[in-house]
């Protein structure tokens, strides 16, 4: 019998959770998530600030009692989001953040 193809059914884990209940009971993982949520509610702000050209090439990167981090797909794209960045700022601002610096790195692929 080829192992590949066994029609024995799979083991089930008793103890599986799914991922937003491993988020819950998780401190460290509920943190990140919040953080996530954060990272992604400031782009979401600050996209109609950017031509939707250059939002394509953009990602929202970590939070961190530092600030918040733009990940850029090219030195281009980080050049002209740092143009933009004072902008930026005050579009978070406006909405609530307390912004005290918007990082702009490189993605590495």
């Amino acid at each position: 019998m080829n192992p590949k193809h066994s029609s024995r059914p799979l083991p089930v884990t008793p103890d599986a959770l799914r991922i937003e209940q491993a988020l819950a009971k998780s401190a460290p993982l509920a943190r990140l998530q919040l953080l996530m949520r954060d990272s992604n509610a400031r782009f979401e702000a600050i996209r109609a600030g950017m031509p939707s050209a250059l939002a394509a090439h953009v990602r929202p990167g970590p939070v961190d009692e530092n600030g918040w981090s733009l990940l850029a797909a090219n030195a281009a794209v980080a050049a002209k989001l740092r143009q933009l960045q004072p902008r930026l700022e005050d579009l978070l601002r406006e909405r609530g953040w307390e912004v005290s610096a918007i990082r702009v790195k490189v993605q590495s692929t």
